[in-house]
């Protein structure tokens, strides 16, 4: 990474606490609706399908405008496209708490998803040019930030919802993200003014010449990233119900599986973060993916409530840890002036082949295959992905980073 002129080390934290504060905010606004279904159930006296659609569509808006984005990073500033993001995030989290039906809230949904799917493209970038020397660690406490919303949404509407407000405690929820949101937009401005940012995206003007130049190392992230996500993401939303059909556990039982699963991502952000700076990149993301792929085969076999929460940990652990690798590995690798147009196809890629996993599990199921059978079918097609990826990378096939 070429060399870059920094703001002081203080404003440098100063600004590096303010994204970690509105990546906190983007991302509980992308998962807050899951804990919230089954009382907008009761609000609006809808079906689960009804409801059910709320989370689907904010994954949808995070997804959506991921290539547009990259765009705008090819015109503006990075810290300004981020700026933007709190922004909608706060207007459309205010929006969420004045809907009166359930399709204002399909808005609102929609909305607060698009806001956290520009930040990811817009912040990812400036965070590792704000510190260039040691990429993998930023990226993880960033990741960090990020993780520690998906693990306390849950406990967040369960506080809410146990005070009397003299309004319905969702829109207190969605307000209060919405007055989060724009305090942290405004430290972030004030942040961003006092410091000396980073020019090392100056010269990244070109979406199409990023991806012709860079297209080895996007690819091999998306091939990465992108069916081991779509695993994933249909392991993790079947869970609980995998471990009820399957497991014979309490729904209680299993939902407190499903919180260790997303909780062992909290150390492991930043424990990969760490490693990555220290290791070369190939070697670590194949590991870590290999091991979330022998942790789920181990998920099917295990019997006993001690050794299935064992499993349940490291499999988290693993999963998470590759997400901050990855980005490493890109971030750390693509030159200054393609990085962010780069990173803009890869995310806007992978992030659409990533939400088809819990449609192609369930699909899987419906059509009478067994849990155990389907997730060994999922782990069975990422091993074959990772031997093709090792030979390639024996071979020399495989851009190896900035690390190798």
């Amino acid at each position: 990474m070429a060399e870059t002129v920094l703001p002081t080390a203080s404003r440098r934290s100063q600004l590096f606490g303010s994204l970690c504060l509105l990546v906190f905010l983007v991302n509980l606004g992308r998962v807050i609706y899951a804990p919230l279904l089954e009382p907008f159930r009761t609000t609006f006296d809808a079906s689960a399908a009804e409801v059910g659609l709320l989370a689907t569509l904010a994954w949808v808006g995070s997804a959506s405008l991921r290539f547009p984005t990259g765009y705008l990073l090819t015109r503006y500033p990075r810290h300004r496209v981020v700026l933007l993001t709190g922004l909608v995030l706060a207007g459309a989290s205010l929006f969420a708490a004045a809907a009166g039906t359930l399709s204002m809230l399909y808005v609102g949904a929609f909305l607060m998803g698009i806001a956290s799917g520009m930040y990811f493209v817009a912040a990812s970038p400036l965070v590792s040019e704000l510190f260039p020397t040691r990429v993998g660690r930023a990226i993880g406490i960033h990741g960090t930030s990020s993780q520690v919303a998906a693990v306390t949404a849950p406990l967040l509407v369960g506080a809410y919802f146990a005070v009397p407000w003299p309004i319905a405690a969702w829109r207190v929820v969605f307000l209060s993200i919405s007055a989060a949101a724009l305090f942290a937009t405004i430290a972030l401005f004030v942040a961003a003014k006092r410091a000396t940012l980073p020019e090392a995206g100056a010269a990244d003007r070109r979406l199409l010449v990023a991806f012709r130049r860079q297209w080895p190392i996007v690819v091999t992230g998306v091939a990465i990233v992108g069916f081991t996500g779509l695993v994933w993401n249909g392991v993790f939303n079947f869970y609980v119900t995998y471990l009820v059909e399957t497991k014979g556990f309490s729904e209680r039982r299993a939902r407190t599986a499903l919180t260790v699963l997303f909780a062992a991502g909290v150390p492991a952000f930043a424990l990969a973060g760490v490693v990555a700076d220290r290791v070369r990149f190939v070697p670590l993301i194949l590991a870590l993916a290999g091991g979330f792929v022998a942790s789920l085969f181990a998920v099917t076999y295990v019997e006993g409530v001690f050794a299935i929460f064992a499993v349940t940990a490291i499999t988290g652990l693993l999963v998470h840890g590759l997400f901050p690798a990855v980005d490493t590995y890109l971030l750390a690798s693509l030159p200054d002036e393609n990085r962010a147009s780069a990173y803009a196809l890869f995310s806007g890629t992978m992030m659409p082949i990533q939400a088809t996993g819990s449609v192609i599990l369930g699909t899987l199921v419906d059509f009478g295959v067994a849990f155990d059978a389907a997730i060994r079918l999922f782990a069975a097609s990422i091993a074959a992905l990772l031997a093709v990826a090792l030979v390639l990378y024996a071979a020399g096939r495989i851009p190896t980073g900035a690390n190798d």
